[in-house]
């Protein structure tokens, strides 16, 4: 019998049943996003990343009950996934929104993206694939694009529409509730060149 796992890389191909493009959402949350994506896009995958395990049965359930065959949550570490379950340039996009900012200086380094974690996410990705970030935080923003320049072989680019609500970036919770808040959004789009 076939494993979807060999030699500790997670064979996508296999999870999915077919080698469609790949996009992952780093934070699922409630699964918003990865639910209204995946409900736009059936030509492409979608896996769903969250460590909170309510959040992620929480969103697997939706995901059932949405009978969208092309989404699958894990419930695990994002870090540690990327640098050990996947193979080199096996995601077409990566995206990251409201990450925790862990706004204490001691806390720090428990924020998911450092320049390791962006070099992961650059191995990972296809030539042509590309990181895309949004955030509430100003600090933990400059931080991110402190985190990103440390990492050859990306450019920036425009941030795509991923959501045909008019006044919104991405349709998280997150965003919502941000939204009512008056809250300003920070943004960053980054494409795999090298």
């Amino acid at each position: 019998m076939d494993h979807p796992i060999t030699a500790g890389l997670l064979d996508l191909a296999f999870v999915f049943g077919n080698r469609r493009p790949v996009e992952i959402e780093v934070g699922s949350g409630k699964g918003t996003f990865l639910l209204a994506r995946a409900a736009a896009r059936p030509e492409l995958n979608f896996l769903g990343i969250e460590y909170a395990a309510s959040y992620c049965r929480y969103a697997a359930d939706r995901v059932r009950r949405a009978d969208l065959p092309n989404v699958r949550m894990l419930q695990l570490d994002a870090g540690a996934f990327f640098a050990r379950c996947l193979a080199d340039q096996a995601v077409w996009r990566v995206h990251v929104y409201f990450p925790d900012p862990w706004p204490k200086r001691r806390h720090h380094r428990r924020r998911l993206i450092q320049p390791a974690w962006t070099e992961q996410v650059r191995r990972v990705l296809r030539p042509g694939g590309q990181l895309l970030i949004v955030t509430d935080h100003l600090e933990y923003f400059a931080h991110i694009r402190c985190a990103l320049s440390a990492v050859a072989g990306f450019a920036r680019v425009a941030f795509p529409r991923m959501v045909d609500q008019q006044g919104e970036l991405v349709g998280t919770n997150f965003e919502r509730k941000y939204i009512a808040h008056g809250r300003t959004f920070h943004r960053l789009a980054l494409m795999r060149i090298a």
